[in-house]
C-alpha cells in the first residue's frame, strides 16, 4: 500500500521562514523611511502653494489697479498685501489667508496648524516658517513678505 504524504516537511517550513526572513530583512528598511520622503513631499507641496498663492493675489492686486490692502479675492477672503512699489505681494499674515491656513489670529499666529504644517512668523512679520509635524529646521520652507520669495530648505536627510 502507499502511503500519501499530507502536509509540509520539517526542512520546507524552515526554508520558507528563512526565505521571508531575508526578503522582510531587505525591504523593512525602505518602508521605515516613508515619514522623511512623506515630510519632504509636503515641503515641496507647501512650497508651490505659497507660490501660487503669492501669484494669484499679486494678480488680482495688479488687475484691479489697486493701491489699498486688502486685496478681496472673488471668495471674499481678504488678503492683506504690501502697497509700496512692487505692491500687491501679501504680508505673513496675509499668505495664511491666502493658502488657507485653519486658524489665524490678528498677529500672524506662532504655532498655528497650516495644513498640517507649524507656523512660526518673525517678530517684525518680515518672514513666516512653515515646518512639517515632526520635521526640523533643516525641513521646512521660508516665505519672505517684502518681495513674496519662497525658499524651501529641505533634503530627504533632513527631514
Amino acid at each position: 500500500m502507499k502511503q500519501v504524504q499530507r502536509g509540509f516537511t520539517l526542512i520546507e517550513l524552515v526554508v520558507v521562514i528563512v526565505i521571508l526572513g531575508i526578503l522582510a530583512a531587505t525591504a523593512l528598511p525602505r518602508f521605515i523611511n516613508l515619514s522623511s520622503d512623506a515630510r519632504l513631499a509636503a515641503v515641496q507641496g507647501m512650497a508651490g502653494g505659497l507660490r501660487s498663492a503669492a501669484s494669484v493675489v499679486q494678480a488680482q492686486y495688479i488687475a484691479r489697479a489697486q493701491t489699498t490692502s486688502p486685496v478681496n479675492l472673488p471668495d471674499g477672503t481678504a488678503i492683506a498685501v504690501s502697497t509700496g512699489a512692487g505692491g500687491g505681494i501679501p504680508t505673513a499674515a496675509g499668505i495664511q489667508a491666502a493658502i488657507r491656513c485653519e486658524t489665524i489670529t490678528a498677529n500672524g499666529a506662532n504655532g498655528v496648524n497650516c495644513q498640517g504644517m507649524t507656523v512660526a512668523v518673525a517678530a517684525d512679520g518680515s518672514t513666516v516658517t512653515f515646518q512639517p509635524n515632526g520635521g526640523s529646521a533643516t525641513c521646512q520652507v521660508v516665505y519672505t513678505a517684502a518681495s513674496g520669495a519662497v525658499t524651501p530648505t529641505a533634503t530627504l536627510a533632513g527631514c
